[in-house]
């Protein structure tokens, strides 16, 4: 460690316990966080920190300095990641951590392991000519985001804090500077695993599998197989993972194999988005410019990254290849049953099914099919659908989200006869579908708005309004039912942009 990195500590509001760092040293690169010159601090999710077991009082004091990297807290052992991955299909043996810095690792109350990470703090080894910053636009969007979907109970790191620089960042425009803050179950990914695969070592490939055992799933170290029960464990995660993602109208944006975890949690809040109108199609970011992580293809897409990740493995699933190949390819086609079978039992549970009968996959199919063709809004139909369940006068609500209103008769004469085999009352029904239908998501609109305020105007009163409601998804909140509305044609946000 070098001595810059002694310097300037103040006391252990982090109780560190860092794991990482024992690994053999290619699998990161030291590297402290480059100071900035005056840091401020935006906001401090003091509820998350006290899970964490960390000292509030101290970030609230010494936060700015702390979450900017100008101060280096007692225990960290700062390093940048080493990772490769398929970036929209192609393959980029050296990614890295070009702007993120692990500060260590922290055991919370509960005794889970999580990763305390610095997001635009400054160049590392992998940055690629970077300048290793972040604007504030961008903090802002994953701070939000990334909370929105931990309130959803949708897996996802967190946001602990973020805070703005005092300098510039140099982009399409020139931004004020941020650093984010974010806390994950851990940040390996699959191209972590890709990274030493890639180099042909096994070895690298055997001990970062090992690491992920011992961490996220341990009661795999007794399996007769431990790798190919690793992989297996993996592909369940992110099966259900994704169908969430899809229950909630969530559009990823990046789902590049450097940017899915094997600890099954969303990560990286770039170009990612909410959908408006439902249309599988739908796609926001940018840089996609031929929809291969649109709404639909996500499901097909996590199946195509977890194949990448069974390549990486083979070696340690079996000796002879052929048997390693049929081993890992059994596990990729249980893939598909289980994102299906995650997927359907999601849905039932949002028209308000508490059971399964056969043509129920139609009743669904039949709905997303007329919201398709009628324009309706994803999240205000079903959240109205939960109203009409326990309240017939709610009819009338429920059909204004269709453009013909009259369009839904046949589907809603459809559901009421499936109702009536179900066996929960129609108060039970309601609680339960107003518990998976949110009223309220991080429509695109709003965080824009959000973050425009605090760019153009250093107004971060939008923000902080947009996480209040964010933080209670399924409750009423009438004082803020305009943030349950979709937005109006003028106010539609059509790109969305990656952070870089």
């Amino acid at each position: 460690m070098t001595s810059a990195l002694q310097k300037n500590r103040p006391g252990a509001a982090f109780p560190f316990d860092n794991s990482y760092v024992g690994l053999p040293p290619h699998f990161f690169a030291a590297q402290a966080p480059t100071a900035v010159a005056e840091p401020w601090l935006i906001k401090l999710n003091e509820a998350l920190a006290a899970e964490l077991g960390l000292d509030v009082e101290a970030l609230r004091r010494d936060g700015a300095a702390i979450f900017s990297g100008n101060l280096v807290p007692e225990g960290a052992e700062p390093l940048a990641m080493a990772y490769a991955g398929h970036q929209f299909g192609g393959f980029s043996p050296q990614l890295g951590d070009g702007r993120a810095i692990l500060l260590g690792e922290v055991v919370d109350r509960s005794g889970k392991r999580y990763d305390i990470q610095l997001k635009g703090a400054g160049p590392t080894p992998f940055s690629r000519r970077g300048d290793g910053r972040a604007a504030i636009g961008p903090v802002l969007r994953e701070y939000m985001i990334s909370e929105a979907m931990f309130a959803l109970g949708i897996p996802a790191t967190r946001a602990l804090a973020a805070v703005t620089t005092g300098e510039p960042v140099y982009r399409e425009e020139v931004l004020p500077g941020a650093v984010f803050t974010r806390v994950a179950a851990s940040h390996i990914r699959v191209g972590t695993f890709q990274y030493f695969a890639a180099r042909g070592d096994t070895d690298g490939v055997r001990a970062l599998a090992d690491y992920v055992i011992d961490r996220h799933y341990p009661a795999l170290k007794e399996a007769e197989n431990p790798y190919l029960a690793l992989f297996d464990a993996v592909c369940e995660r992110q099966a259900a993972l994704i169908a969430r993602w899809l229950h909630v109208g969530f559009i990823h944006g990046v789902m590049n194999t450097d940017n899915m975890t094997v600890s099954g949690e969303t990560i990286d809040f770039g170009p990612c988005a909410f959908m408006d109108a439902y249309d599988p199609a739908t796609v926001f970011s940018s840089i996609d410019q031929h929809g291969r992580y649109a709404y639909a293809n996500q499901p097909g897409i996590g199946q195509w990254n977890l194949a990448r990740l069974g390549e990486t493995l083979l070696p340690l699933i079996d000796a002879e290849p052929d048997s390693a190949v049929d081993k890992a390819n059994a596990v990729i086609k249980s893939y598909g049953e289980r994102f299906q079978a995650h997927w359907l039992a999601g849905m039932l549970e949002k028209i308000g099914l508490a059971g399964e009968e056969d043509g129920d996959l139609d009743l669904v199919q039949a709905l997303l099919s007329l919201m398709q063709a009628q324009g309706a809004d994803f999240t205000l139909t079903f959240r109205r659908l939960s109203d009409l369940a326990g309240d017939d006068a709610a009819e009338p609500e429920f059909a204004a989200s269709f453009r013909e209103p009259d369009a839904c008769g046949a589907w809603l004469t459809q559901w009421r006869e499936r109702l009536s085999r179900d066996p929960q009352t129609a108060s039970e029904r309601a609680i339960a579908m107003r518990s998976v239908n949110p009223a309220f998501i991080p429509r695109n609109h709003r965080v824009e708005q959000a973050i425009e305020a605090a760019v153009d105007n250093g107004d971060f009163s939008l923000f902080e309004a947009l996480l209040s409601v964010l933080s209670k998804p399924y409750e009423e909140q009438p004082g803020f039912a305009a943030y349950r509305e979709p937005p109006k044609p003028s106010e539609r946000v059509l790109a969305t942009f990656c952070g870089t």
